[in-house]
């Protein structure tokens, strides 16, 4: 049975709570004030903690900060009848895991304390994640142990041997500019400049000019003499990203600097010469650009000496465990704190498809260690359209019968079943069945339909038998004896009010004995 401590110095608060989990799998017990309530946390090890905030001697805000000290993944509900938006900020900022208005609102109560249990529960069975990764690893954020990373690898190693120039394809967010920032770290330019610029961050009439600099007086606002990227680069490595979106004009200039290392600044006759490696990036297919007379096929060439492609993230799944590693690491480092993650989180990050690659998983694991509410990032913590869309993809897809589809099963059937020569009232009352089957969740459906065509063939054999009372008799009937007569429970159980409940037991005469309680 778990434990949960309220701490309250209001009997009517306690007498409130005693009546409310009076029946529940709770065992509760209360405290008149914070002291009080920190010294029995020790003795008790309560599950989760409901603590007031306006009390006398300690209040709720210092009471946590103490349990906090004493347990930092104990879960605390603060509550308090003089809610206030300072005071719920400062409550999430020390880590409460919720925040509870007076007067209460029952069920939302009960269902807020079986949440933080069910976290509790959770935490407890949660480990740290053991260091997967070498400490050159972290530096270097090029992450992962799967075949296609493995082959990325060895084309970093080729590529720091040489000067030759790079072309890293993939889709946004796989880590193209790590990637380049790898080959220049393990290259013999790796103590020179490194510069990066994204092509299609900066207008087109702009990005001539931070490419190859310009001179005073070369257009309206060039006050001075100014050089561009190529020449702070020089004997260094300058990283073109998304060059798929680079204008005609600049991948001409481009094209010339890689084929003789000369170029002139915009508004310049002088003739400069540099010595700078060319690595680029794009995440669009430049074989197709090439084609539509987009990008320029000589250029192209140039750019594709050695290509990289970066595979997204759904191909390398087996990597999302070092990522998350990784970036909590990396978080902490932050002044976060390290976290630690759910085995049921982690088989979740596991089965989402990442259409935002290295990228968005990055996001999400920064948005989990701000919303997590103890030490451990449970599911709860994640996007709720990871968890729709995980919870989707393992769903079995069973279309959904209609009355009419249901009718036309249960008149059709393998050659050696005996048929009757026509529907029943039955079958009738069993296609009903179905369609009301056809409205629950999917997962729910799939297990159900079995026993709904079990259930015409057994009209057609039984005359004169109305299905939907014969299975709603015997629902109730097993539903008293699952609870032990509980009607509350058995009511819940079923989805219905105990007074609906009460009338099905009078309307089909099911005896007393099984409706006790």
């Amino acid at each position: 049975m778990e434990k949960l401590l309220l701490i309250d110095d209001e009997a009517d608060v306690q007498y409130s709570f005693r009546r409310i989990f009076d029946a529940s799998d709770i065992e509760l017990h209360t405290a008149s004030s914070g002291e009080e309530g920190i010294r029995l946390i020790s003795v008790l090890k309560p599950d989760l903690v409901l603590s007031d905030i306006r009390m006398a001697g300690l209040n709720g805000l210092e009471t946590l900060r103490r349990i906090r000290q004493l347990d930092p993944q104990l879960p605390v509900i603060l509550m308090t009848a003089y809610g206030t938006t300072q005071t719920a900020i400062e409550a999430m900022k020390l880590g409460a895991y919720d925040y509870l208005l007076k007067p209460f609102d029952v069920p939302r109560l009960k269902q807020l304390v079986a949440n933080a249990l069910k976290a509790a529960r959770d935490t407890r069975q949660t480990v740290a994640m053991r260091p997967q990764l070498e400490q050159q690893d972290y530096e270097l954020g090029v992450i992962g142990r799967s075949a296609p990373m493995q082959e990325v690898f060895k084309l970093i190693g080729q590529l720091a041997a040489s000067d030759a120039t790079a072309l890293i394809t993939g889709e946004s967010g796989t880590g193209k500019e790590l990637v380049a920032r790898s080959i220049f770290q393990n290259s013999r330019r790796a103590k020179e400049p490194f510069m990066a610029i994204n092509c299609a961050a900066i207008p087109e009439n702009l990005l001539e000019s931070e490419l190859f600099g310009h001179e005073k007086g070369a257009f309206t606002g060039a006050t001075a003499q100014r050089p561009g990227r190529f020449e702070q680069c020089h004997r260094g490595t300058l990283f073109l990203d998304e060059i798929g979106d680079m204008p005609p004009a600049t991948q001409t200039k481009i094209l010339r600097v890689l084929q003789s290392g000369t170029f002139e600044r915009v508004g310049g006759n002088t003739t400069l010469e540099v010595d700078v490696r060319i690595i680029a990036a794009t995440n669009k297919p430049l074989e197709e650009a090439v084609a539509r007379k987009e990008f320029r096929e000589d250029l192209f060439y140039r750019l594709n000496v050695v290509r990289v492609h970066m595979p997204p993230l759904r191909e390398r799944q087996g990597d999302i465990r070092l990522l998350v590693d990784f970036f909590l690491r990396k978080i902490g480092g932050a002044g976060a704190g390290s976290k630690s993650i759910g085995e049921k989180t982690l088989a979740v990050l596991e089965a989402y498809h990442w259409p935002g690659n290295v990228r968005e998983l990055e996001n999400v694991l920064r948005r989990a260690v701000v919303v997590v509410k103890g030490s451990a990032i449970l599911e709860s913590d994640l996007p709720p359209e990871i968890l729709q869309s995980v919870q989707a993809s393992r769903t079995p897809h069973t279309a959904p019968a209609s009355a009419a589809s249901a009718l036309q099963a249960s008149t059709t059937q393998n050659s050696s079943t005996p048929l009757a020569p026509a529907p029943s009232v039955a079958s009738l009352e069993a296609a009903a069945l179905t369609a009301l089957a056809s409205n629950l969740d999917p997962a729910i459906t799939g297990d159900i339909r079995p026993l709904v065509l079990q259930l015409f063939r057994w009209a057609r054999l039984q005359s004169g038998i109305k299905v939907l009372p014969a299975v709603e008799r015997e629902l109730v009937i097993e539903a008293l004896k699952e609870t032990q007569g509980n009607q509350v429970r058995a009511a819940k159980l079923l989805g219905i009010t105990r007074a609906t409940l009460r009338k099905r037991v009078d309307k089909f005469g099911i005896r007393r004995e099984l409706s006790v309680s």
